[in-house]
């Protein structure tokens, strides 16, 4: 993929834009837990949350597909798939699911391709096997493929160890089949897409004032899903940084949810000098309005805090470091060795190649802004390093090789890219 370099300003509003992932991984499992159809609108159509909706499929649900509009009708009973269930690239569906499936009556085979194969399931099986779940899989269980026997539940009061979304929905989805009322805490409040979902649907999800989620076992199906799912903003992000470093432009963002867990690296770009506006509309499951970012000069920036709040988004606002005066720091970040690629070597190599000075620490960066120049760019299969890096391109032309990894999460992000220049 070639990225040539911006010559004029632009003033867009994009309505284009993805829709959440994180939320139509969810939408798509939790129908499972209703006994009636659940309706869901704008539905990321993009190969991760298809293989999640086949999974879904495999497991006796009826799928009808209306472009991004699908209907979910569950089976009396979830079935014992004849096949191994592949989520593809996403970590999101293999480690919700081994929560989800770990209760059920069956075998289940959870694979994925190579990237994801190579990716830490351990911090899942781990605490998921203190409760009574069968989980194996490579290296003792730490790599898929993984096998899961379903079986009965302990209740449990976990603190984990790791800030993390994806553990975090693992361990209240097996709690909905748990043999008591379950508790689970975090040192970091992380994406909350999950217990605002199951509330919304009618499970008792709730947190206590000593800071623990607690989930009482469900004693009836719940209500199934009626919901439109919304923009992105991890996938808007890129076009937000995209305005941020190109002078007299701006970009108008629609529908995205304003969740404060999502927005995060929205509010950075905005210390950083950014003029950024978040114009709320409605509020039912989520938070959903518009966010608009233009240019100003931006400044280097430390982020330490809230990291699980903008993990996906640390690459391409390493580009905006990258280009801001003074120095930038990331620490904390730990967990972007874990993702798609190690983020921390992906991003800090590639800058190199764009002849950015940087540190690199064990959780995180540090790096010197000033300029960047075209480089030929190695993306690792990882999704979010192939699109930060064609950002950057619009500053100063960028090779980016396999970006077929794109595919996965935001299918139009390359058409989206190119309106930037009409």
């Amino acid at each position: 993929m070639l990225v040539e370099k911006l010559v004029n300003p632009f003033n867009v509003v994009i309505d284009n834009i993805a829709s959440d992932k994180s939320i139509s991984h969810r939408c798509a499992m939790f129908s499972l837990l209703s006994d009636q159809p659940s309706h869901i609108k704008n539905f990321l159509t993009a190969e991760d949350t298809l293989n999640t909706l086949s999974i879904v499929e495999q497991l006796g649900a009826t799928i009808q597909r209306d472009g991004s509009s699908v209907t979910i009708t569950p089976n009396t009973k979830i079935l014992e798939p004849k096949n191994v269930l592949d989520c593809g690239n996403s970590g999101t569906t293999m480690r919700l699911l081994s929560g989800f499936l770990s209760s059920l009556d069956g075998a289940f085979v959870l694979v994925g391709d190579k990237y994801l194969h190579e990716r830490p399931m351990k911090r899942v099986a781990e605490p998921l096997r203190s409760i009574g779940a069968k989980i194996d899989g490579r290296e003792e269980g730490n790599k898929a493929p993984l096998f899961i026997r379903g079986a009965s539940l302990n209740a449990f009061t976990y603190v984990s160890p790791i800030d993390s979304a994806q553990i975090k929905s693992a361990m209240i989805l097996a709690a909905l089949r748990g043999n008591g009322v379950s508790k689970y805490k975090e040192s970091e409040l992380t994406r909350d897409h999950t217990e605002r979902m199951l509330k919304g649907m009618g499970a008792n999800v709730s947190t206590n004032k000593e800071g623990f989620i607690e989930i009482e076992p469900l004693s009836k199906t719940l209500n199934p899903l009626n919901i439109t799912v919304p923009t992105d903003p991890s996938s808007g992000f890129f076009f937000a940084v995209a305005a941020a470093i190109t002078p007299k432009s701006s970009v108008t963002i629609k529908n995205v949810t304003l969740n404060p867990t999502r927005i995060e690296a929205y509010r950075v770009l905005q210390r950083m000098g950014a003029d950024v506006e978040f114009i709320e509309k409605e509020n039912i499951y989520e938070p959903i309005g518009d966010i608009v970012v233009s240019h100003k000069e931006l400044n280097g920036v430390t982020v330490e805090e809230n990291i699980s709040w903008l993990i996906d988004e640390l690459p391409a606002l390493s580009i905006a470091m990258s280009l801001a005066v003074g120095t930038s720091t990331v620490k904390n970040a730990k967990e972007l060795r874990v993702k798609e690629s190690d983020r921390i070597k992906s991003v800090v190599n590639n800058l190199k190649l764009c002849g950015v000075s940087y540190n690199e620490f064990e959780d995180g960066y540090e790096i010197f802004g000033g300029t960047l120049k075209k480089a030929s760019i190695n993306t690792h299969g990882d999704h979010r390093i192939a699109m930060s890096f064609a950002i950057a391109g619009l500053n100063c032309g960028m090779e980016i090789e396999d970006t077929e990894c794109i595919l996965t999460s935001f299918p139009n992000f390359t058409e989206i890219l190119a309106t930037l220049r009409a």
